[in-house]
């Protein structure tokens, strides 16, 4: 996860003027003051930035706020939620990267 706000710091900053904090940072100062609150928002903004990304390029693949809330909140009462969203996420995170490595 720390490696994601990097990467998707150097794919889309330059296009969207946005800077992502580093998740450890978020994880280990920011979640226990505001007991959770931070994490939460954290996910729902990379999750928003790596669609907008997504669909910026023109990646047909769907991820977004919504993929966080649904499987990554609501899921974890299934049980599986969770591990649909870190994979959803990994896959986004890896279809932004071959792009970028390709078209820069």
């Amino acid at each position: 996860m720390s490696n994601i706000s990097t990467d998707i710091n150097t794919i889309a900053s330059r296009y969207d003027g946005k800077k992502t904090m580093h998740y450890c940072l978020v994880l280990f100062i920011f979640s226990w003051l505001t007991l959770g609150i931070v994490p939460l928002v954290w996910n729902h903004k990379i999750s928003d930035r790596i669609g907008a990304e997504l669909t910026r390029r023109g990646i047909d693949y769907q991820f977004g706020a919504g993929t966080f809330w649904g499987w990554g909140i609501l899921g974890s009462l299934i049980l599986v939620g969770p591990f649909i969203y870190t994979h959803k996420l990994l896959t986004a995170m890896n279809r932004l990267s071959a792009d970028y490595n390709v078209n820069g």
